[in-house]
């Protein structure tokens, strides 16, 4: 599963001004806001907010060589991190609250975004890691157009809920060079319960197949570093290990070759201490569980 490493998808698209058109065609979904499966028909352009509560313009909470994500993305020097404020989910627990549902940062133009991927670039970074995406994706495109013609060469990462759009996903087809989708929920019930959105489930599997069908099984440098595929999170949720079996069974079905975390860091962050059965930390035993599950359905790529 390695690859000599090649230039990002993005570049060719760029030569042919695809990328470009792509970014003006997303832009129009602003105006009647179906850029997510919401499709709450927002008028962002006029001023009107969604359920994501951001306008045309990008809101970014931090950005830096970040060490704490998988080691295929942060090699040696880091992956360059990018976290968009606000989110198009309302997961009650969610482990970055202050900034998906507080708004937590600043306002930044397409071509300030730009600048912030070369800055990172020039850092040293192993790619462009771009945390909850999806309600800014025509910004992103725009930005990423902007970078390149400035040097950017980075493979780009889409860090996402899985709560995207097919039609949306098409867009980054050939943009995006890794998917990293977190599969949350396979019951409509629980989704419901803590994303306050039923149909979680078959839309996330649904992008979920599709960004396999665009980038393929993870491929890695000789250096172990991430050049392109879907790696695919799961958080492990107290109390709730029989949806992570079915998490695991849809990953399976997919690929067997899927790199898969399986993340055990769960805490009860935000408005967790409403509901008294994810109101705690994981046990080892839900942990160990979840892996075994994983082994027995022929899982075996496991992040680290």
């Amino acid at each position: 599963m390695k690859n000599s490493g090649v230039l990002p998808s993005y570049v060719a698209l760029l030569e042919q001004e695809e990328v470009e058109r792509r970014a003006k065609e997303a832009l129009t979904l602003y105006s009647c806001c179906t850029l997510c499966p919401r499709s709450c028909k927002a008028n962002r352009l006029g001023g009107e907010k969604g359920v994501c509560k951001v306008l045309d313009v990008a809101i970014v909470s931090s950005a830096f060589a970040h060490f704490g994500e998988e080691s295929v993305l942060v090699g040696r020097y880091g992956s360059g991190t990018i976290f968009f404020s606000e989110c198009n989910l309302r997961c009650v627990f969610c482990q970055n609250f202050e900034i998906s549902h507080g708004g937590e940062g600043r306002e930044v133009s397409d071509e300030a975004l730009a600048w912030i991927m070369l800055r990172l670039q020039e850092e040293g970074c192993h790619n462009i890691n771009l945390v909850t995406p999806s309600h800014v994706v025509p910004n992103i495109l725009n930005a990423i157009g902007i970078a390149r013609r400035k040097g950017l060469r980075l493979p780009i990462v889409y860090n996402t809920s899985a709560y995207d759009s097919l039609e949306t996903l098409k867009l980054l087809d050939k943009v995006v060079d890794i998917y990293m989708p977190d599969f949350k929920f396979a019951s409509r019930e629980l989704s419901k319960r803590y994303l306050k959105t039923a149909d979680y489930p078959e839309v996330a599997f649904q992008a979920i197949k599709e960004m396999h069908r665009q980038v393929g099984d993870l491929q890695v440098s000789d250096e172990g570093v991430a050049q392109r595929g879907l790696l695919v999170r799961h958080l492990v949720m107290p109390s709730h290990l029989d949806d992570t079996r079915q998490i695991l069974s849809l990953v399976a079905s997919i690929s067997k070759h899927t790199y898969i975390n399986i993340m055990a860091q769960y805490r009860p962050l935000g408005y967790a201490y409403r509901y008294p059965e994810i109101n705690r930390r994981i046990t080892r035993e839900e942990v160990i569980l979840a892996y075994e599950e994983a082994r027995r359905l022929g899982l075996y790529r496991f992040a680290d």
